[in-house]
């Protein structure tokens, strides 16, 4: 076991085979339905009615991303297939599949220009810079602003200068519709042509001009195979002037864990690109375990994974991120 100081190169075999399989939270490998109906890129329009489809899928196999950190939050490697205990709904399964390697992946990068960042957006787009510097070349992005709605400002692409240009001309003004974004993102995912896939949110996490609940995106998070990261920029309280916010740290760690990803704070906006840097190490040093669930039961229930360290030392100094669950199969 050794802790990771740099990124791993990607192997030629692990392009081919690996991008197959690998995913960040949990993928079945199986035909599904469309997520959710798409958001616009100024949210859905005031009475609409929300429709939350829930993905129905027929699979004999549960992929799970894994993150291992320690008591300093410092990546884990070199871990071995029998390191781990998968346990759905408290039933112990039998792995399936093991791997741990860096494949390309598709990030999604939700930034917040509302008026509430205006002491912090320049850190914070620094921080964007750092993530795009430590990315794999075969890498894509999209980029997502939001203030009184989610813009779309890039679709994927693996030009990250286009991005670059783009970042610059982002002014701090407007409220904060933080949830519609990040349900605009999971949306825009399906159309990522990786199966490792990731939004990173940078916000201050204070919500005041979503139209989409807290629940409504929980929801979304479930039926998605993408994994939340997020910032969360702990701002002097003397900026946030509106009222209505919805208390955004909690709410994006909760997000992110549902997902398998975190959330980071940061108490101030120089730590934004040291935390930038962060996130994609553990977006690039991740175990894939696959397992074929031992309940066959078709009933689309939501089942719970839970994830068991063993055969170390010391496990209890170290901790797990795994995606929560995932939908059983329907009828």
């Amino acid at each position: 076991m050794e802790f990771q100081s740099q990124r791993p190169k990607t192997s030629a075999a692990a392009k081919v085979s690996k991008s197959l399989l690998l995913c960040l939270g949990w993928v079945v490998l199986a035909e599904q339905s469309v997520m959710a109906p798409a958001a616009t890129t100024d949210s859905h329009p005031p009475g609409a009615p929300i429709q939350a489809l829930p993905i129905h899928v027929n699979a004999d196999m549960v992929l799970v991303g894994v993150t291992v950190v320690d008591s300093f939050g410092r990546i884990i490697t070199g871990l071995k297939k029998n390191n781990f205990k998968v346990y759905d709904e408290r039933v112990c399964q039998e792995i399936a599949t093991f791997s741990a390697e860096d494949v390309p992946a598709s990030v999604g990068i939700v930034f917040d220009s509302s008026a509430s960042m205006t002491n912090t957006i320049e850190r914070s787009k620094d921080a964007a810079y750092q993530f795009f510097k430590t990315s794999n070349p075969e890498d894509e992005f999209m980029l997502i602003d939001f203030n009184d709605s989610p813009h779309l400002l890039s679709g994927f692409t693996s030009q990250v200068e286009a991005l670059e240009v783009v970042l610059p001309t982002l002014a701090a003004r407007g409220r904060t519709a933080l949830l519609d974004a990040i349900y605009l993102g999971l949306n825009e995912m399906k159309g990522a042509r990786s199966n490792r896939k990731a939004l990173v949110v940078i916000s201050d996490g204070f919500d005041n001009r979503s139209r989409y609940t807290e629940k409504e995106v929980e929801n979304a998070v479930k039926e998605s195979d993408t994994q939340v990261y997020a910032i969360a920029i702990l701002g002097p309280t003397m900026f946030r002037w509106f009222p209505g916010e919805k208390s955004g740290p909690a709410m994006l760690s909760r997000l992110a864990n549902l997902s398998g990803g975190n959330m980071f704070p940061a108490a101030n906006a120089a730590e934004l690109p040291a935390i930038a840097q962060k996130i994609s190490l553990a977006l690039r040093n991740q175990y894939v375990i696959g397992y074929r669930p031992s309940n066959l039961v078709r009933d689309g229930r939501w089942r719970h994974i839970n994830l068991e360290l063993v055969g170390l030392q010391n496990p209890s100094n170290l901790r797990v991120y795994n995606r929560a669950g995932y939908y059983a199969p329907g009828q």
